[in-house]
């Protein structure tokens, strides 16, 4: 059965997007949003991608700017493209998407049987302006899996992780209207890390990628490195393998709010735990066996850079 992916197109969405292709999910479509940068440099990076591992999945734009506020990317950390590299960079190429990303998820939902899983990798704008246009499609989502949010503290803020504060008002749209949101979130990413010494292994490969997806991962991991930390979270491909491999991560349901308000508080996920508490809307990334996700990630990574 086909899957939907919602991306903003950096390295960590690329690796996501290779989990699940390892796993051998069909990918009916992709859509993209801003977020690790400018729509735009999404598109490119989108582009690059499809020509450099060969995916021929349709893709779409989507939107370019949140629900409310101003337009919050995180080339600060990323630089301008969203993919910090090493050295090698993916190749200029056509721009893939074809046709708006409303028009082509509205079409999916209704040509696809159930289950209908998405897999949203940056801000959930693309969503929410599903839920408000159409309700009644929104509705048939079966799964929607989000890399987003956080139990305990940010990223991009104290309290917000950057997923969540590119565009709070896009969570509280998908909670509001019932969404079947699965978060997985900045506490439970960091527990699965990648560290200099998996690059050698990507680069040893031997396949035509081997030394771009090195070049990247390089780059990546590079991110904490270069700030004093040994390791850096695996974000996205993290959320794809609880969207793959169920049966290595718990999910806990949970009442899921998003905070809109306040300079040090906007895009906060509040989680509470207890039914006595709050009528639970959601569920998160609870638990899992950190070596194995680990495993699955990297073994994608050896598998796309051994073709």
């Amino acid at each position: 059965m086909g899957v939907w992916i919602d991306t903003d197109m950096g390295f960590d969405d690329i690796a996501a997007i290779l989990v699940a292709m390892h796993a051998g999910l069909e990918i009916d479509g992709i859509s993209l949003v801003f977020g690790n940068t400018n729509l735009k440099q999404v598109r490119r990076n989108a582009a690059g991608a499809a020509q450099a591992f060969g995916w021929t999945c349709p893709m779409h734009a989507g939107r370019s700017r949140p629900v409310l506020g101003t337009l919050e990317t995180a080339e600060a950390i990323l630089g301008e493209t969203g993919i910090p590299t090493s050295g090698m960079t993916l190749p200029a190429a056509d721009d893939r998407a074809s046709g708006e990303a409303f028009s082509a998820l509205c079409l999916w939902l209704e040509q696809t049987p159930s289950p209908r899983r998405i897999l949203a990798l940056g801000p959930l704008t693309n969503i929410a302006a599903l839920a408000l246009a159409r309700p009644d499609l929104a509705a048939r989502i079966d799964d929607l899996t989000w890399m987003g949010g956080g139990l305990s503290r940010g990223n991009h803020t104290a309290s917000a992780e950057f997923n969540a504060l590119a565009d709070p008002e896009a969570v509280a749209i998908v909670l509001a209207h019932g969404l079947p949101l699965r978060m997985v979130d900045l506490d439970f990413c960091r527990k699965i890390m990648a560290a200099p010494s998996d690059i050698a292994p990507i680069r040893l490969a031997g396949g035509r990628n081997a030394a771009l997806l090195a070049d990247m991962l390089a780059g990546y991991v590079d991110i904490a490195v270069s700030r004093g930390r040994p390791s850096m979270a695996l974000y996205d491909p993290s959320a794809a393998v609880a969207f793959v491999r169920p049966d290595l991560v718990t999910f806990q349901l949970a009442r899921i709010d998003m905070e809109l308000a306040g300079s040090l508080t906007r895009g906060r996920t509040v989680v509470e735990t207890r039914e006595s508490h709050g009528t639970f809307n959601a569920a998160f990334a609870a638990g899992c066996d950190a070596p194995a996700v680990r495993a699955v990630i990297l073994d994608a990574l050896a598998w796309e850079a051994g073709k």
